[in-house]
């Protein structure tokens, strides 16, 4: 038997699964955490029919090396490791799992509606673990756009949450939980299973192999997808998770407010504002996201399992 069959074979155990699944996240938002900064705060630009802060990313970029300095552009990077940490463990741990256990019996995949609805799944459920985290990004992405006496000045991912659940009750940890997960059903159904579905095509044509270079163009093909179906539910997160409340009274009243008061004042297209770096920051996400996974997959296989 050879090395390939011998490792085909290899099951990787599902602690492992999730473990690789937070690490190939992390070390993807290394890269792409300025693209997250820039992403947030294009979708919160000219809220409420206000003025645009920034006209394009490049002039977002530009404007944050300006006033914030070249560290300023990796800010919240604690937070996108955090969320990365949580979420993305979760999901692609479950994903990867339910995954295997839907498959046929030879290994076949199962079907691109089943692909969906287990992405679904993993999606929800990641989404709810990560939400905290995921505030917390926001905000401490968010706050440089912010009137110095308004910032909220968080250190951390976990100066963020302690003192969210000090000055705003452990509840607000969760706020947008909602679109947050409906998001990240979008996101997952859209995402994990345009992958695989697309992986599966590229080796049928024959002109690809099951190598980085297949993956690279599964994880392209995955992210523009991902971006054009999940953008509206994004900027709308946003806009909650980042909202302050003034003598008790927040920003928005919920997800459908913030539709309605977005549509009316700024147009419907303004929904998939920023949708440059949004993809400029999903698709390498994707690409490299998969690309650490299968190689962390692969070294188990061929490394750690013959020890």
């Amino acid at each position: 038997m050879s090395n390939s069959q011998v490792s085909s074979n290899v099951v990787i155990p599902k602690p492992v699964k999730f473990l690789y699944g937070g690490l190939a996240g992390m070390g993807a938002t290394v890269f792409v955490q300025p693209l997250d900064l820039v992403k947030n705060r294009m979708q919160l630009s000219g809220i409420g029919g206000a003025a645009k802060e920034h006209k394009t990313s490049l002039h977002a970029v530009r404007s944050i090396l300006k006033n914030e300095g070249f560290i300023g552009i990796y800010t919240g990077l604690s937070a996108g490791l955090l969320r990365q940490a949580t979420y993305t463990t979760t999901r692609l741990g479950i994903y990867t799992t339910l995954f295997d256990m839907v498959s046929g019996p030879e290994g076949q995949p199962p079907s691109f509606m089943l692909k969906a609805c287990i992405g679904l799944t993993a999606g929800a459920i990641g989404a709810f673990v990560g939400t905290p985290a995921e505030i917390s990004l926001i905000r401490m992405t968010s706050d440089g756009r912010l009137p110095p006496a308004e910032r909220r000045g968080y250190t951390s991912v976990f100066n963020a949450l302690s003192r969210i659940v000090q000055e705003e009750g452990v509840l607000t940890l969760w706020r947008g939980c909602g679109p947050t997960i409906v998001r990240a059903m979008v996101v997952n159904a859209a995402q994990l299973a345009s992958y695989s579905q697309a992986k599966q095509l590229l080796l049928g044509t024959g002109y690809f192999k099951d190598n980085i270079m297949c993956h690279f163009g599964a994880s392209m093909i995955s992210g523009f997808v991902t971006t054009c179906a999940s953008m509206p539910v994004d900027i709308l997160k946003t806009r909650i998770q980042s909202m302050k409340v003034i003598d008790g009274k927040p920003e928005f009243k919920g997800a459908t407010d913030v539709l309605i008061k977005t549509v009316r004042s700024e147009g419907v297209f303004s929904l998939w504002k920023g949708f440059t770096p949004y993809y400029a920051r999903l698709g390498p996400h994707t690409v490299l996201t998969f690309i650490f996974l299968e190689q962390l997959n692969r070294f188990y296989k061929e490394v750690i399992a013959k020890k």
